[in-house]
Parts: C-alpha cells; structure tokens; sequence
C-alpha cells in the first residue's frame, strides 16, 4: 500500500522541554521587566511588553507544533496532522550538509515547483522550493529520513 508510513519522526523530550522553558522564562523575565523596573519612556515598556507576550505565544506554538510528528511514505512526507509538507515526486535533491541553511539536527529539501510559505517551529519550515525539517528533532531520526528520501529520489531518477 502506497500510504503506509516508511518512517516517522517526533520531537526529543529534552529539546521539546528546553526549548518551551526557555521561551517561557525568556518571556516572563521581559514582562517581568516591563512591569516591576520599566524603562524611562512608556514606548519601551510597551515594546517589552509586545515581546514578551510574543514570546509566550511562540512557546505556546513550540508546544503545540512538538507534539506532532512528520511521516515519510512512499508518496509524500506529510505532518501527523494532515498537513502535506513535499510530495516525494516533486523532491528535486536533500541537503544535510554543514553549510547548507537547515534546522538543528535537521535537512533541507529542495523541491521543483514552490509551496505556500507555512511554519511549524521547532518541527519545520517551508519557504517557497524549500522545506526545512529539524529543529527540536532527534538527529538519528531525521538523518535516517534524509537518507530515506535521498534513496528514493534515486530510484524515481534510475527508473
């Protein structure tokens, strides 16, 4: 069957709760700041204020968005929700390399025809021809799924 899942990937426990922690306190510290020793004028408090609730929401997403996983199958490399990240067709090549402009841990996966701009932090990002898996991520599973797509992109290319 075509939609079985090849292999899943989900967020390490230890980055999930790094992560989340530390926005909160970093968001908490700003509010925290803005209300018990403000700044001299009230347009810096109100941008310690914008920030840190900014911050809150950004950990409230990082938890949200980790406690899905990505599954690769034959067709597409998807997200536990529905969401369709690459369809494996379209996957021009995959970049783990040092330099390349990827999440922690993660890969990058260059595609033939653009996608909407969408974001889930700490899980992946796609702009455009590009998708970025990683972050949060363990890096055994997401170089295990980088190789994955690497050799199925093979085989679409020698048959």
């Amino acid at each position: 069957m075509q939609d079985d899942v090849v292999i899943s990937i989900k967020a390490s426990a230890p980055r999930r709760g790094f992560g989340i922690v530390a926005l909160l306190v970093l968001g908490g510290l700003l509010l925290y700041t803005a209300m018990i020793r403000p700044p001299q004028t009230p347009v810096f408090q109100g941008v310690l204020v914008v920030i840190g609730l900014s911050v809150l929401w950004l950990a409230a997403r990082l938890q949200q968005a980790t406690s899905q996983t990505l599954d690769l199958t034959e067709t597409e490399l998807r997200s536990s929700d529905g969401t369709v990240l690459a369809r494996v067709d379209d996957i021009k090549d995959v970049d783990r390399s040092t330099f390349a402009f990827k999440p922690s841990n993660g890969f990058i996966i260059r595609l033939k025809s653009s996608y909407p701009m969408r974001w889930q932090p700490g899980m992946w990002w796609c702009l455009g021809r590009r998708v970025g898996v990683g972050g949060v991520t363990s890096a055994a599973q997401t170089k295990a799924m980088a190789e994955i797509i690497a050799i199925q992109i093979a085989q679409r290319n020698a048959g």
